[in-house]
């Protein structure tokens, strides 16, 4: 971050060869999807926490958020309904700077994201780690809208786009896997949009 304040240069995704995942059809439109009502947020209650299996439990306002460095992602997206939106622009908290004001501790091998209403989302660490993943509160130069995660959601972009987890409250580091809200009802475990993960087989 620079002395103004500004996030530093922009981050992009690995390339993925095809970019294109199979199954997918690209357009230009940000469809709303999403399980439920939107919820609406009061920040000067809101807050954001890390917890589980970390060093040093962590709890911010909305305030205290936004004062922590901030980074540019330049990512595509593939939704497991088949379509895919290129070139989006996210601003927002890397989730390395998360988990290293946290301490992750070495036991750590799986993060359950925690969102509004009772919404979890499930992925292994190693997949979070990574410096394309964030927690964010802008997309193409705006904020959020309510209906696609504001005020905050995580983007994973290696993965379909349920694992982003719209309206999220916090990261709980785990020892083991604990399926999320979508992978109790059908979706793959893993999700990788290049293999097809859509559906599970259990």
């Amino acid at each position: 971050m620079n002395s103004s304040g500004d996030p530093a240069d922009t981050i992009s995704s690995p390339r993925q060869d095809p970019r294109l995942p199979p199954g997918q059809v690209r357009t230009e439109k940000w469809p709303v999807l999403h399980y439920g009502s939107v919820p609406r947020a009061d920040l000067a209650s809101w807050d954001f926490k890390v917890l589980g299996l970390v060093e040093r439990p962590q709890r911010w306002t909305w305030e205290e958020f936004h004062a922590l460095p901030r980074v540019k992602v330049h990512s595509d997206i593939h939704c497991v309904t088949r379509w895919s939106r290129f070139d989006n622009l996210w601003e927002g908290v890397s989730i390395r700077e998360i988990l290293s004001l946290a301490g992750v501790r070495p036991e750590a091998s799986f993060v359950i994201a925690n969102a509004e209403q009772g919404f979890t989302a499930n992925l292994p660490l190693k997949e979070l780690d990574q410096d394309d993943v964030l927690l964010a509160d802008r997309h193409d130069g705006e904020d959020l809208t309510p209906e696609h995660g504001w005020p905050l959601r995580l983007v994973v972009p290696r993965r379909y786009f349920w694992k982003s987890a719209k309206w999220i409250r916090s990261l709980e580091l785990v020892a083991g896997d604990r399926p999320g809200f979508w992978e109790q009802n059908g979706y793959h475990n893993e999700a990788d949009p290049w293999k097809e993960e859509r559906f599970s087989d259990w």
